[in-house]
């Protein structure tokens, strides 16, 4: 071992056994630190069961001081440029006096789990703004394209001030209903002139939309553009109301020039004042802390399956079977789960 790497480790032990305090923690993300911010939202992410109950331990003492923000979801086409948007909206929102944190979920290799978190590196100039934090993750094969901590950081981000909170997601797709989960606004990114458009997107993505922006509306594209936001906004008045009884709007606009991105924001304020007017903004809130309920007893639950030492050899046995057709899989499962529950009588 070189001698850096010899004091590399030793500072890297340093640091670990040196971890602050709860309440130092807490107390720091109160006060807005960021680089505090920053170490709790890696304790989240991180797969040591140390480090994941301190993280847990530091969320709760947070959820008091968390639920003053608007969290909105962006997700859009690939190419549809979802940074240059989140960049530019974000200075808009800035420059209104509001605090912006932005969860940049990057897609992660399925071969080496690796991921380039450049959403800093896209986003320059909203990365030096004072009022903006920016932290990129990895999405780790989590469904809807959104890291397994997302939920933990929004509290976090919450509690240390910042009062939007926007969630990139990876990309377009009916697991997109995890980030939908999340957040109190959806918003869709389009392209227009990319082919049919109508087709070229699910429905069950629209109907989740709170909004749909045709992005990249500017030059001679201006025309396609009007014309996709005339044909998304006759689809959409065929989906059935929602039950916020809020009507997506579909809207206009260029990242790159830096248009149409106030009347973005109007149509995010106008949806947040309707819905808790009439009761629907905490409503939903209220079903998304259930469903974070569920998803994480879901967690403990294979998380226990897979991590019993007797188990995993069953697991193998069933493996095996399923690998050489002796036995299907929906079996194979049924029989596991017997031998679980089994195990816990």
């Amino acid at each position: 071992m070189s001698l850096d790497n010899a004091k590399r480790r030793q500072l890297a032990k340093i640091r670990q056994r040196t971890l602050p305090s709860i309440q130092e923690f807490v107390s720091a993300i109160l006060d807005g630190d960021l680089a505090m911010l920053s170490r709790a939202i890696t304790l989240v992410e991180s797969n040591k069961p140390a480090h994941h109950e301190l993280a847990q331990q530091i969320v709760n003492a947070c959820i008091p001081h968390s639920g003053n923000s608007i969290r909105i979801g962006i997700t859009g086409v690939p190419g549809v440029g979802k940074s240059t948007f989140i960049e530019s909206f974000g200075t808009h929102v800035t420059s209104q006096g509001h605090q912006l944190a932005v969860l940049a979920i990057d897609p992660s290799s399925e071969v080496s789990k690796g991921s380039i978190l450049g959403d800093k590196t896209r986003m320059q100039e909203l990365s030096t703004n004072s009022k903006a934090f920016i932290r990129p993750s990895p999405s780790t094969g989590s469904l809807g394209g959104v890291a397994n901590a997302t939920r933990e950081s929004i509290v976090l981000c919450e509690a240390a001030g910042f009062d939007i909170i926007l969630v990139e997601t990876v990309g377009v797709g009916q697991s997109e209903t995890l980030v939908h989960s999340m957040v109190d606004f959806f918003l869709l990114l389009m392209l227009a002139g990319a082919g049919d458009e109508l087709q070229g997107i699910k429905r069950g993505i629209m109907e989740m939309s709170d909004a749909i922006a045709i992005n990249k509306a500017d030059g001679e594209n201006i025309r396609k553009a009007k014309m996709a936001r005339r044909e998304y906004a006759n689809a959409i008045h065929l989906f059935p109301p929602n039950a916020n009884n809020w009507t997506p709007q579909v809207l206009t606009c260029s990242a790159m020039q830096k248009e149409g991105l106030g009347d973005v924001w109007n149509t995010i304020d106008q949806f947040v004042n309707q819905t808790k007017l009439n009761g629907w903004f905490e409503k939903n809130r209220s079903k998304q802390s259930l469903r974070w309920m569920h998803d994480t007893l879901g967690s403990f639950l294979t998380d226990s399956l897979y991590q019993n030492e007797n188990m995993r050899q069953i697991i193998r046995e069933k493996e095996y079977a399923v690998q050489h057709n002796e036995l299907n899989p929906y079996q194979a499962a049924k029989e596991l789960f017997a031998s679980y529950l089994k195990m816990q009588s």
